[in-house]
């Protein structure tokens, strides 16, 4: 039984300091033993925020929920599937871990990683890693390697370096980043009372979708759930594989966190798509910024432009919605990750070069 229910069960209120991480929270649904040395920063337990002003455009009754996965320690969902990565290379004696990554995935495993005591290596696409992302990676201690190219050629080089040499791969082809990263579904789920009736989930590399899937699955399965939701995966128009059904060789968006044009778990995406009777949509960097928009604006949700493909998404599909369903939009990444487009892109008015007078400053405001 999660922590957080048993305490519950037990009369007990729950604090921030019950939360152990999600290893020892899930430890009996998660590939851990007590061998294996927890590696951990307590990630997991983000909230699931009502959204009262989404609701009310979708309308009908519909009751729309934001599951921020950017308040994880390095601000993403990344954490959740990092902790059991790294815990498990360390359990096997791996001494280096190395990723590919657009940018969260190498903050997260040289968080973790330099918390193992390992060293990491992450290659990014050169010039295309938001800056506040590149910052963690350096801060941590990684060792980073800019390579000409796309992230899919960066993943390439990073699987051949794992097969010849003595270093954890740790992107999620590695099995164990989705067992953490199936957590989150358990989290919505233990938050609710039951599944949504649809999950709306940005898609790059196509693991956290076929990640939410299998918790989906597996918490109903034990009878801690009664229904499945409908799997709704969106995509950037110009990096959206799963939704032309072919490789994108040059992807392209400002959602940097999912352009990725030849994503690694795209068959376990499409078998979660099939078995939910959901589906994947392109949403255009214009949608997106849209949403990213009204996230902040309205909701006070400040997340990473991939996050808001998500909400981008709903609000394309919103009359497909069954009226009084619940919809949860997995918001991926904190907006810190990227300041550079918040500053680009935004509806506030930023008066600059005042004399310092208080009549002046009364005056601008309107007063």
């Amino acid at each position: 039984m999660p922590l957080l229910q048993a305490l519950r069960r037990l009369g007990q209120r729950p604090t921030m300091q019950d939360w152990p991480g999600l290893i020892e929270a899930y430890r009996s649904w998660l590939p851990v033993s007590a061998a294996t040395p927890v590696i951990t920063l307590r990630e997991g337990a983000t909230p699931l925020i009502p959204a009262p002003s989404l609701s009310r455009l979708i309308g009908r009754g519909v009751l729309v929920h934001l599951k921020y996965d950017g308040l994880n320690p390095t601000g993403s969902f990344k954490d959740r599937g990092m902790t059991m990565a790294i815990s498990k290379a360390r359990e096997e004696g791996s001494e280096a871990v190395i990723c590919a990554s657009t940018g969260n995935t190498s903050a997260a495993a040289a968080a973790y990683a330099r918390r193992g005591g390992m060293r990491a290596f992450v290659l990014i696409p050169d010039g295309y890693v938001a800056q506040g992302k590149l910052a963690q990676a350096l801060l941590y201690g990684a060792e980073v390697l800019a390579v000409k190219g796309n992230f899919d050629r960066a993943l390439a080089i990073v699987r051949e370096v794992a097969d010849q040499y003595p270093v954890t791969l740790v992107n999620s082809l590695n099995p164990y980043r989705l067992q953490g990263q199936k957590t989150a579904a358990f989290e919505v789920i233990d938050a609710l009372g039951d599944a949504p009736d649809w999950l709306c989930i940005p898609v790059g590399n196509a693991g956290n979708i076929s990640a939410y899937w299998m918790g989906f699955k597996e918490y109903r399965d034990a009878g801690l759930s009664q229904t499945l939701p409908r799997m709704m995966g969106f995509q950037a128009e110009g990096a959206a594989p799963m939704v032309l059904g072919h490789t994108v060789e040059h992807p392209d968006t400002i959602a940097t966190a999912i352009r990725i044009g030849n994503p690694v778990n795209k068959e376990n995406a499409l078998k979660a798509q099939r078995e939910s009777q959901g589906g994947f949509l392109a949403v255009s960097d214009a949608e997106i910024l849209e949403a990213y928009k009204l996230l902040g604006r309205d909701e006070g949700v400040f997340c990473e432009p991939a996050s808001a493909a998500s909400v981008a998404g709903l609000l394309k599909r919103r009359e497909e919605v069954p009226a009084n369903s619940t919809v949860v939009c997995v918001l991926t990444g904190n907006g810190l990750k990227d300041p550079t487009t918040a500053i680009e892109h935004n509806d506030s008015r930023f008066h600059t070069g005042l004399e310092p007078d208080t009549s002046v400053v009364a005056s601008v405001m309107g007063f």
